[in-house]
């Protein structure tokens, strides 16, 4: 063939050529044997350049199509101006009447208008859909784009035709999309639904984009490009849905207080679900709150819940008839109860307020449906671990919407979430409650120094999660005139934590009866405490749990004005003598109680009259930011300036130390003026 091979009724030059595939013709040594005009417009080639002559200058790799009849798929050229050129390749197996063989090969550039018949079909659905679909080549250099794509130049510039990830643009992070497109080129795997987000340069938009690539190989199985595909899921509803649910483990349960958790859920959902949002619970969530059942009940209305969390998009919350805190009644036969009961969502697109329903027995609640435009509602259960704690309502009446069952599936996940996380806050509640009552009755009510000195003390729960501590103090006249003073720590929080303290002081109560010395009643706690943790042991000879505290104990005599004092791993007392000097004296360092070597050393001191002595547990001068020793020092600044009233210094020093932050851990302060 030569050079003016072309298709019947085409004309030199004309429109119709432009059209045409470029025919190339090659033999089975991979010899050009026949170049159309579109070939020599395609690639830059003159006839006689290429004609008798290898193909290999011009296709990388050469043309191998082997033994097929017909194949079809992409190529990378390389035109006369050594430019890379994709393309896309059909192949024909050509009879010739000698012995060899050749192949018709009839291509198009990637990027052309017009790729063929079947692909004249595709281009409508390509060209119209939603997803950007781009091709690029093994320099990452853009070669196609479909509408979509286009669209995308705004934020991201390199979707247009010749340009290359490779080319930095001021503002423009292309990093990440680089390496995801030549890792899928040199591997071949594909990379499935990745999310990207692009900003545009001047921050005008921004998108959030589900991207996947897949590698295009050649006829001969080559890498040629990468294909990628980009939908927007800016507004995506399964994108919003995994927001609020990720937001939802955020803000939902953030602290361990049920009320504040119930508002968390309420706040959430406006106005992401609905326009006006209430959550209601069960008595038993709520332990200390009045009893429902002490509460005037009609025929009509009856009191089922108290109202923990409320919100809406307007302002005043006009929708609710009751604030957080009041008691909610419905009426008995009222869809609240009936999911209360059966523990199922009542879903109703179309709030019903004709006559004739259960809005007749509450004209009030009617009376605000009709006032505030509701017409949309679901009730959803609050169920956890069996228990139904109460329900959730959500209403729309700014949101013309009814609400479908893909709201009521997204608002039953986001309830059963917050109703775990208002199960465990309700338990600890329970928990630290119980803890307190038990704790407060086993300190002393009415702590008394006899006549040798004026006591005061104050106890401060800690506000972390985990309960209440072992903290406990205590002043035990003795009939000498003496006094016994003592402060402990037992490890650990909760209810087990404050029987611990219980335990610990009615033995050094008892043991201070028998007018043993400071280092050796210790000894005789430590010992104690050994024994009864063997008796509590397991089947494995492993205690069930372990008893450990700390402790500081003293002994004051009037008479001599002596004071002996030991410790069991305990931080030092607070003197402060007459003229307002505070000292911190060490008595021998001993072990905490409960570890069995009873080894502990008494201090002897002597104390004027008008001398302060203070002890305390570490809460009162530990925390996460400053070490003990830091602590001790803050301590003595806040009691050398605290004001004279034993009371009044004991809540002058906590406030001092503690401020307005809260305290990590259990406090106690007890201290003692010498007559």
């Amino acid at each position: 063939m030569d050079a003016d091979m072309a298709a019947p009724g085409s004309t030199s030059g004309g429109a119709a050529e432009e059209t045409l595939p470029a025919v190339v013709v090659i033999d089975d040594a991979g010899t050009v044997t026949g170049w159309s005009r579109t070939a020599e417009k395609l690639f830059g080639y003159r006839a006689a350049e290429v004609l008798d002559r290898s193909a290999a200058p011009v296709f990388l790799p050469p043309v191998a199509p082997g033994d097929r009849e017909r194949w079809s798929g992409l190529l990378q050229a390389r035109h006369r101006d050594g430019g890379a050129l994709l393309v896309r390749v059909a192949g024909s197996r050509l009879r010739t009447p000698g012995p060899g063989v050749a192949w018709v090969l009839s291509m198009t550039p990637a990027t052309a208008e017009t790729p063929g018949r079947a692909a004249d079909l595709l281009e409508p659905l390509i060209s119209r859909s939603p997803v950007a679909m781009a091709i690029w080549d093994r320099d990452l250099r853009c070669v196609w784009l479909n509408a979509a794509a286009h669209e995308l130049n705004g934020v991201f510039p390199h979707y247009a035709i010749g340009r290359s990830l490779r080319e930095p643009i001021p503002g423009i992070d292309t990093d990440a999309a680089r390496e995801a497109m030549s890792r899928v080129l040199c591997d071949g795997n594909p990379m499935i639904d990745r999310e990207a987000r692009w900003t545009a340069a001047d921050g005008s938009a921004e998108l959030t984009l589900s991207t996947s690539l897949f590698r295009l190989d050649g006829v001969d199985g080559q890498p040629l490009g990468v294909c990628s595909l980009a939908l927007d899921i800016s507004t995506s509803r399964t994108r919003d849905r995994l927001s609020l649910l990720r937001e939802a483990s955020i803000r939902i349960g953030s602290t361990l207080d049920v009320n504040q958790t119930a508002q968390e859920l309420a706040d959430l959902a406006v106005p992401l679900i609905a326009d006006y949002v209430t959550v209601d619970l069960a008595e038993s969530v709520l332990p200390d709150t009045p009893p429902l059942q002490r509460l005037a009940a009609t025929e009509a209305r009856i009191p089922v819940f108290r109202r923990a969390g409320v919100a809406s998009v307007h302002d005043g919350i006009p929708e609710s008839l009751w604030p957080r805190g009041q008691a909610v009644f419905v009426p008995p036969s009222s869809p609240f109860t009936e999911v209360l009961s059966s523990g199922r969502s009542h879903f109703e697109p179309l709030l019903d307020t004709s006559p004739g329903t259960w809005l007749d027995q509450d004209p009030a609640r009617a009376e605000i449906i009709h006032g505030t435009g509701m017409h949309t509602l679901l009730i959803i259960p609050l169920a956890a671990r069996g228990e139904i704690l109460g329900v959730t309502v959500f209403v729309r009446n700014e949101n013309p919407a009814a609400f479908t069952k893909d709201d009521l599936m997204l608002a039953e996940e986001l309830v059963a979430r917050a109703a775990l996380s208002l199960d465990n806050a309700r338990q600890y509640t329970r928990e630290r409650t119980a803890a307190l009552a038990l704790q407060r009755n086993l300190l002393p009510r009415n702590l008394s120094g006899g006549d040798a000195v004026d006591v005061a003390s104050i106890y401060l729960p800690s506000d972390v999660h985990e309960g209440v501590g072992g903290d406990w103090f205590d002043a035990i006249p003795l009939r000498d005139s003496r006094v016994a003073l003592v402060v402990g720590d037992v490890t650990g929080h909760g209810i087990n934590a404050a029987a611990t303290m219980g335990r610990l002081r009615t033995a050094v109560r008892t043991l201070t009866y028998m007018g043993l010395p400071p280092d050796e009643l210790l000894t005789h706690l430590d010992d104690l405490v050994l024994r009864l943790t063997e008796e509590d042991a397991g089947d494995d000879g492993f205690p069930l749990d372990a008893v450990g505290a700390t402790c500081l104990y003293a002994i004051y005599d009037p008479g001599t004005r002596r004071c002996t004092m030991a410790t069991a791993g305990h931080p030092p007392p607070a003197l402060m003598d007459p003229s307002g000097a505070v000292s911190f004296p060490r008595p021998p360092s001993g072990t905490p109680i409960g570890v069995g070597l009873g080894s502990f050393g008494s201090l002897e001191l002597e104390l004027g009259e008008g001398s302060l002595i203070a002890l305390y547990t570490d809460g009162l001068i530990e925390t996460r930011e400053a070490d003990i020793e830091a602590g001790i020092d803050r301590l003595g600044a806040a009691l050398a300036g605290a004001a004279l009233p034993l009371e009044s210094l004991c809540a002058t020093v906590v406030e001092t130390m503690v401020g307005d932050k809260g305290s990590e851990d259990d406090i106690a302060l007890l201290v003692a003026r010498t007559r």
